[in-house]
């Protein structure tokens, strides 16, 4: 089991087929995403990843959370999610993953927090058909009508569909497609809708109902990760070249020399 990532969700835009067809998609940022911590099966009983994204000013964080940030070694951040993995696939400390952590075609489940729409009806909130336009209803024709029994049981059941506080709660759509991917600018397309309003927080997880896709990488894909080979393969680069300038100039000065 992989871990999961926070994004910020920028808007909505479209993306072209090769066929010409448009493709409604939500744009996604990963936005300076770091491990922050990590729970161990030996201290915590559990395994898992605390990942934070975002950066947040530090006059507006407690001082207890910039201690726990300066343990981490990570800058101060401002939205901290914990995600369950498997012991393998546990993360380092300070290690920050990229957009590649899911690839073209991967099914994921995106989870945020619904818009809020306030006090609601039972037609808007519920779907209800209401009453009756005439015919003897009056004044109640968007009424949700009776909420329960007589005498007995003397009371309305929990759970009745009733008007009230509509949207504001945690939303999650599953199955959503990711059309592309960038590394460079941290951006994840996703087809279709998410949860949640311009520049709200969600969370992307792989689709629980559908198996991991194989070219996923594992533990995760993070910032720099071949970036010690390319810097050594340089270094022999570099290091070759510098010799074979050296015996050209050595031998051309033996030969004015002679």
């Amino acid at each position: 089991m992989r871990t999961g990532v926070i994004a910020k969700k920028i808007g909505m835009s479209r993306v072209f087929n090769e066929d010409g067809r448009q493709v409604p998609v939500t744009v996604l940022l990963l936005d300076d995403l770091k491990v922050v911590a990590r729970r161990t099966m030996e201290k915590d009983g559990y395994t898992a990843v605390q990942l934070g994204s975002g950066l947040a000013k530090a006059k507006n964080v407690s001082k207890p959370m910039r201690n726990y940030f300066a343990v981490s070694k990570v800058e101060v951040k401002r939205v901290l999610k914990e995600f369950r993995v498997s012991s393998e696939n546990l993360i380092e400390v300070g290690s920050e993953i990229t957009a590649n952590h899911y690839v073209e075609g991967q099914l994921v489940d995106v989870s945020g927090v619904s818009i809020g729409k306030g006090f609601a009806g039972a037609m808007k909130r519920h779907n209800f058909g209401g009453l009756r336009a005439s015919h003897g209803v009056s004044i109640s024709h968007r009424s949700h009508g009776s909420t329960g029994q007589c005498q007995d049981p003397g009371r309305v059941f929990k759970g009745k569909k009733m008007a009230g506080h509509m949207g504001a709660r945690k939303v999650t759509t599953q199955n959503l497609e990711v059309v592309s991917t960038n590394e460079e600018t941290g951006v994840i397309l996703v087809r279709g809708a998410v949860p949640g309003a311009k520049g709200g927080w969600v969370t992307i997880s792989d689709a629980v109902k559908r198996p991991v896709n194989k070219d996923a990488p594992v533990p995760a894909a993070l910032k720099g990760s071949f970036k010690g080979d390319n810097n050594v393969k340089l270094e022999q680069e570099t290091t070759s070249s510098d010799t074979a300038t050296e015996e050209t100039v050595t031998k051309k000065v033996k030969d004015d020399e002679s």
